[in-house]
C-alpha cells in the first residue's frame, strides 16, 4: 500500500537506517525511455535483492546523469529498518509488513520492509512522483497499452481487465507510457524496443450497456479528450483512465492530449465493450482494433433514449468546472 504523507519524521528515520547499514547498495537509472523527457532516479538500498528487483525496473542513464538533472528523484529502500517503524509514524501495525511512502517534498520515494517486492504498487508509486516532470519536460504520461498492426502503431485507452486475454497482442507496458512530440515511450524496462513513432489512431475503451454509444464510432479531436478525460466505465468514471493517484491534473492531461491529436492528425475512436467485462474481451478488442483500421468508420452519434450524455455533463462539470468549450460529448 501507497501513502502521500508529509514524512518528515520518516525521511529521518529511513536515511539514518540506511546511513548506519554498513554494506549499501546504490544504483543509477531513469524513468521514460526517451532521454528528451525522461527522469533521473538514484535508488539506494540496505539489500542487494531488493536493488536487483528495483534495477530492473529502471531504464539504463549515462554516469553522473542523476546529479546533473535538474529534478532527480531519489528511492530510499529498508528492507531491515525495525518492523514497528509503520505504527511509529501513525500508519498502524497492519503495515509492520511493508509499505510505500511518497515524500513529495523531497522528491523521494521510501519502501520499508517487504514492500519492495510489490512491483506493481512501486510503479504506480514511481510514475506519480515522477509524471510532472515529466509534463513539465514536454512529455505526456498516460495509462495506455500500444497495439502494433502492420506499420502502423495504436494507442489503447482501457480498463486493465480488458487487456488481460490479449497480452500476447499487445507491446508490453503495463505502466503506461509517454506521448512526446518524438513519439511513444515507456515509463519502465519493457524487455523490448524502447521507442515507438507517433500513434496513427488512437483508440477510447467506453463501457455502456444502455445502449447509447455506439460499438464502434470516430471522434473529433474534442470528443476523444471529452471521452479520455470521462473514462466512462459501466456508471462509473475514470478520469484519463487512471485508477492510481492523480500526481498532474486530469484536465491539464486532456488539454494536452486534445494539441497532440489536433498537431499530429492522429485519428481517433470510440468503442463500446457494451456492459463490462463478461460482453467483450481483450482478443475481440484487439480484432475490432485491428479491422477498424481499414474500414470507413462512421462519426460518433450517441443513439437516443437515456440520460448518459448528461451524466456525462454533470460528472465532469462537478470535477472540472472550467471545461474547455472545444470538449464535446
Amino acid at each position: 500500500m501507497m501513502f502521500i504523507i508529509p514524512s518528515f519524521i520518516l525521511s529521518y528515520q529511513v536515511t539514518s537506517h540506511v546511513s548506519s547499514i554498513s554494506n549499501i547498495f546504490v544504483h543509477d537509472g531513469a524513468i521514460g525511455s526517451s532521454p528528451k523527457c525522461d527522469v533521473k532516479v538514484r535508488l539506494i538500498s540496505d539489500s542487494p535483492s531488493a536493488m536487483l528487483s528495483l534495477s530492473h525496473m529502471l531504464w539504463e542513464t549515462p554516469t553522473r546523469a542523476v546529479s546533473q538533472d535538474s529534478c532527480p528523484l531519489t528511492v530510499y529502500v529498508a528492507t531491515s529498518i525495525s518492523s514497528g517503524i509503520g505504527e511509529s509514524i501513525g500508519l498502524g501495525s497492519k503495515e509492520n509488513d511493508g509499505f510505500i511512502a511518497a515524500d513529495i517534498e523531497r522528491s523521494s520515494l521510501i519502501l520499508c520492509g517487504k514492500a519492495f517486492s510489490d512491483s506493481n504498487t512501486t510503479k504506480e508509486a514511481l510514475a506519480a512522483l515522477s509524471g510532472p516532470v515529466i509534463f513539465a519536460r514536454g512529455g505526456l504520461p498516460l495509462s495506455a497499452r500500444l497495439l502494433v498492426s502492420g506499420d502502423s502503431v495504436v494507442l489503447l485507452f482501457a480498463p486493465k481487465r480488458t487487456f488481460k486475454s490479449c497480452r500476447d497482442l499487445l507491446v508490453p507496458s503495463d505502466a503506461g507510457v509517454i506521448l512526446s512530440s518524438k513519439g511513444l515511450a515507456f515509463l519502465f524496462q519493457t524487455g523490448g524496443s524502447n521507442l515507438f513513432k507517433l500513434p496513427a489512431s488512437v483508440f477510447l475503451a467506453s463501457s455502456d450497456s444502455s445502449g447509447v454509444i455506439p460499438s464502434v464510432s470516430k471522434l473529433s479531436p474534442g470528443q476523444a479528450a471529452y471521452h479520455f478525460l470521462a473514462g466512462y466505465q459501466n456508471g462509473k468514471f475514470i478520469p484519463a483512465y487512471n485508477k492510481g493517484t492523480w500526481s498532474i491534473d486530469p484536465l491539464e492531461l486532456a488539454k494536452v492530449f486534445l494539441s497532440k491529436l489536433k498537431d499530429d492528425q492522429i485519428s481517433s475512436y470510440l468503442f463500446n465493450v457494451n456492459g463490462g467485462e463478461n460482453n467483450v474481451n481483450g482478443k475481440d478488442f484487439a480484432k475490432v482494433v485491428q479491422s477498424t483500421l481499414s474500414e470507413n468508420i462512421p462519426p460518433f452519434q450517441a443513439k437516443s433514449g437515456g440520460d448518459l450524455e448528461e451524466k456525462y455533463k454533470s460528472f465532469l462539470l462537478s470535477k472540472f468546472p472550467d471545461l474547455p468549450e472545444e470538449f464535446s460529448f
